[in-house]
């Protein structure tokens, strides 16, 4: 038979892998891939945004403003490359908003043209590391200003966009981390971890519960796996995050 170059590299290659047992197709059925339980919080051209510190930050190029672009290496991006595969007939919209260091009260100094001016129908935020890891140094912060300055953030955000749906993530710590001591962390970072918990009941939010996943993940293997100086999450700790995240955003 007379092969042109292309199909004869073509029926080698699919004669190959078949014969391996590793040749086959992905589905393009995006609104049924398996794990798509219901995604409802965003509708078609839907908007999600991540907001926090340097942990949803990530190193994303900020100059990049048009959806799914400069969304960083971190979980936000991975959560929204498999939001968008997906929810593919949905052209979702993704915009990363995380600026490395902030505390509460610096969302709330940027939430106008960061968040109102995207206008979400998703908004997740993860924030508060910095607000206890900060009071170290010099920052005169306390839980009690974490919890006011949340409240009052999100008192807000629900008078301007009363139908967005939200996700709080709770801030998190690997004890063996080498930029974190466990006498200076121990106990009075858990009482920030609780009061993101008691606001996203307050707001009905969606709440992942970050601290229980790495510390599941972490009798599997050594914790700084997953983020090697306790705070800012390793690529494979940042997928562990996505996947709690998109569980999280499928039962909204």
């Amino acid at each position: 038979m007379d092969y042109s170059r292309r199909s004869f590299l073509r029926e080698i290659t699919t004669a190959s892998l078949g014969a391996a047992g590793a040749y086959w197709l992905p589905t393009l059925a995006p609104e049924k891939t398996a794990g798509n339980k219901a995604f409802d919080a965003i509708p078609q051209e839907g908007r999600v945004l991540f907001q926090g510190d340097s942990i949803t930050d990530a190193g994303r190029d900020r100059e990049a403003e048009a959806a799914n672009t400069g969304l960083g290496r971190g979980y936000a991006f991975l959560a929204a490359a498999q939001l968008r595969k997906t929810l593919a007939e949905r052209n979702v919209q993704c915009f990363n908003r995380g600026i490395s260091g902030h505390k509460v009260f610096q969302l709330a100094d940027r939430w106008q043209t960061d968040t109102y001016d995207l206008d979400p129908d998703l908004l997740s935020i993860l924030i508060g590391v910095n607000d206890f890891w900060h009071t170290l140094n010099d920052y005169d912060g306390t839980v009690e200003v974490y919890e006011r300055d949340f409240r009052n953030l999100l008192i807000q955000t629900r008078e301007q966009l009363p139908d967005a749906r939200l996700i709080i993530g709770e801030p998190f710590v690997i004890l063996e981390g080498s930029a974190v001591s466990e006498e200076e962390w121990m106990p009075d970072f858990r009482e920030y971890q609780q009061v993101a918990k008691e606001i996203a009941m307050e707001f009905e939010a969606g709440f992942i519960p970050y601290q229980s996943v790495f510390n599941e993940a972490s009798k599997h293997v050594e914790s700084t796996y997953w983020t090697a100086d306790g705070v800012h999450p390793t690529l494979a700790g940042s997928q562990l995050m996505a996947e709690a995240w998109l569980q999280t955003a499928q039962r909204l």
